[in-house]
């Protein structure tokens, strides 16, 4: 394997825990880029994963970009609605 295949898996590890920092985050944008960050670090694994023949690590992140994919359009149509909604006014405050 070339060296830098070898050194992939860094950067790779490195995404997915700024990915998992982001996705646990309070803050909805900051969940749906870290959805999108995951997708990088998928991407990243699976191209280290077939360069070493890993073929169970490529499986598993195809199934979880595919969960990704669904976090972040989850996150997307959450903040859209949120931005149309307007505030419920209740009888407490009169």
């Amino acid at each position: 394997m070339a060296p830098i295949m070898d050194a992939l898996q860094w950067p790779a590890m490195l995404v997915t825990v700024a990915a998992a920092w982001f996705v646990a985050s309070s803050n909805e944008q900051r969940r749906n880029i870290g959805f999108w960050v995951f997708l990088a670090s998928n991407v990243l694994w699976v191209v280290w994963g077939w360069s070493t023949q890993a073929w169970a690590l490529v499986v598993l992140q195809l199934a979880l970009a595919a969960m990704n994919i669904r976090g972040a359009l989850k996150t997307d149509k959450a903040d859209g609605a949120e931005s149309r909604s307007e505030p419920v006014e209740t009888g407490a405050s009169r």
